[in-house]
């Protein structure tokens, strides 16, 4: 139960009806006996800045999670920031300093890392697809390259983003080669959808993130992962079970982050 005592920690996007952190935290908070609680808010765009100067003096506030669309916008409004998070230019946790200074991290990769390495899944060496290039899949790629990923591949929509990311990799991860484009899945060993494709699906046969003809080139020894939170099992996953892969759920990588996320804004360990 929330007390004028609480501390508080918040996740902030828009739509927030999705997210696991709140549930996924606050059980956390009442099963280890903490008198903390986390706010899902719902926050308008064009409060974006009002919200910046609240998070500032907001006293009993420890820190706050972002979500979509805010990643790439809240990190220039902080007061400093992770060097991974300024290479990418996003943040998904805010920790809030008992000055009101605003430091920022983002963790996705870290999270996506510990979920697939729960699940046996090791990306040193391996050849690895990354189907989306926002906040969470410039977070996970730069993960896949600073553990050792022979080869990734960066597919989006927009062939600009695709080149800046391409670019921000290869000076930053000499050891891994970094292309687009992929004309097959046969030979990947790790496939990643970091796009909102899928989201609120209602059927196994919803939409895919890549065109049907290459989807079908998927062998069945790819580790195929989902970031989409709800439904748990989208229609990548769907489809990729069908084929005999393993797969990773959104909410497994959520849950596989909590300690990172909790830890950087104070509140949790970091092993949870």
């Amino acid at each position: 139960m929330i007390q004028g005592s609480t501390e508080l920690v918040a996740i902030v996007g828009s739509p927030i009806a999705q997210v696991k952190s709140p549930e996924n935290f606050n059980r956390w908070f009442a099963d280890h006996q903490q008198n903390v609680g986390m706010l899902a808010i719902d926050l308008a765009h064009s409060a974006l800045d009002e919200f910046v100067q609240t998070l500032r003096g907001w006293q009993n506030l420890r820190g706050c999670v972002v979500t979509v669309p805010y990643k790439q916008l809240l990190a220039g409004r902080l007061d400093s920031v992770s060097e991974r998070s300024a290479a990418l230019r996003s943040v998904n946790v805010i920790r809030r300093e008992a000055d009101g200074r605003l430091v920022g991290d983002i963790v996705d990769g870290d999270g996506f890392l510990n979920a697939a390495r729960q699940q046996g899944f090791d990306p040193e060496g391996k050849k690895a697809l990354v189907i989306g290039t926002g906040g969470v899949g410039s977070a996970i790629a730069y993960a896949l390259c600073e553990a050792g990923a022979r080869h990734l591949v960066i597919s989006d929509l927009d062939p600009a983003r695709v080149e800046t990311l391409r670019g921000l990799l290869s000076t930053a991860f000499a050891h891994t080669r970094i292309s687009a484009k992929p004309t097959s899945l046969a030979d990947f060993d790790l496939v990643v959808n970091a796009s909102p494709v899928g989201m609120s699906a209602t059927d196994d046969d919803g939409p895919l993130p890549l065109p049907a003809a290459l989807m079908d080139t998927l062998n069945a020894t790819t580790h195929v992962a989902d970031v989409v939170t709800h439904p748990a099992v989208t229609p990548l996953l769907a489809f990729a079970r069908r084929r005999g892969c393993p797969v990773q759920t959104g909410p497994q990588m959520a849950r596989a982050q909590l300690g990172n996320l909790g830890h950087f804004m104070g509140v949790t360990p970091l092993d949870i």
